[in-house]
């Protein structure tokens, strides 16, 4: 048999493996979408002290979980490209079609349950019109322009311009897990609608600007030309030991006050023929 024909044929299957990583993100998110849309939360109003007790369904926390597990496939699939030599443009595209399900509609289905809920608590919630929860879909409209903005550009190699996909949709992924622990009394904050209205407009804004961002790839280990990246882990290490969910939102601040601070000297010169993560 001919070597050469076997080695064609081995490359093509190595470069299959990347896109079915590709598609278990999908299929995360999409297991992520029929746990949020389960309903069942319970809303408890305490008359006497005026607090509000609410208790999620288990499910939509469990949705969340999947949410964190696509952006834990999302890296690895880039990372295993690069390392099969397999990068391709299918894979790209790919790459972008399953973000918006997994980082765009369950994010946004999330702001949708926690938009209903807080209209929930108020008199005559049964009045509540649909309009007032549609805005929670501006962010995954936010995420899919993000992408396709993404997949277009030819200067993104070096840093993000607007913030990726994938860590907005963390930032809305830890609410119901904040929610479900009731970190230091502020859980009520993630059922109140204008809080969540900001965050929508925030997010989105974010996504959509062009502030250039920290792209988490390195090349080399300086800590000169590093140093918001450097800083930005031991954050992230001590946040999350000392926060746990809620040190989601932290990291997140941290991520944005760093990108706006660190100086442009950090950018790494990467090689010419070298690409960056497809986490967008």
């Amino acid at each position: 048999m001919d070597k050469s024909n076997n080695s064609t044929v081995d490359g093509g299957r190595l470069t299959v493996l990347p896109n079915l990583f590709t598609l278990l993100n999908l299929i995360f998110g999409c297991i992520a979408i029929v746990l949020i849309l389960q309903t069942g939360e319970t809303i408890v109003m305490l008359e006497y002290t005026g607090a509000t007790q609410v208790m999620l369904p288990e499910k939509i926390w469990w949705g969340s979980l999947f949410i964190f597990a696509a952006a834990i496939i999302d890296f690895f699939d880039g990372f295993l490209a690069r390392l099969l030599n397999a990068d391709s443009e299918m894979g790209k595209q790919l790459d972008s079609l399953s973000d918006v399900v997994s980082f765009g509609v369950a994010p946004g289905l999330i702001l949708y349950q926690l938009l209903r809920i807080s209209f929930a608590q108020e008199e005559e919630s049964l009045d509540t019109s649909i309009i007032a929860l549609l805005p929670a879909f501006i962010f995954t409209c936010a995420v899919a322009w993000r992408l396709a903005k993404f997949n277009i550009s030819t200067h993104q190699k070096h840093h993000f311009e607007g913030v990726p996909s994938p860590a907005a949709a963390l930032v809305v992924a830890s609410f119901p897990l904040i929610l479900l622990y009731q970190y230091f009394g502020i859980h009520t904050l993630f059922i109140n609608k204008w809080f969540l209205y900001g965050i929508i407009i925030l997010l989105s804004w974010l996504m959509l600007s062009r502030q250039e961002f920290i792209a988490m790839k390195f090349s080399g280990y300086s800590f000169a030309k590093n140093i918001g990246k450097y800083i930005l882990i031991i954050i992230s290490v001590i946040a999350i030991i000392a926060l746990q969910w809620l040190a989601i939102p932290v990291i997140f601040i941290a991520y944005i006050a760093l990108s706006f601070f660190t100086k442009k000297t950090e950018t790494v010169v990467y090689k010419s023929e070298e690409t960056i993560d497809i986490t967008v």
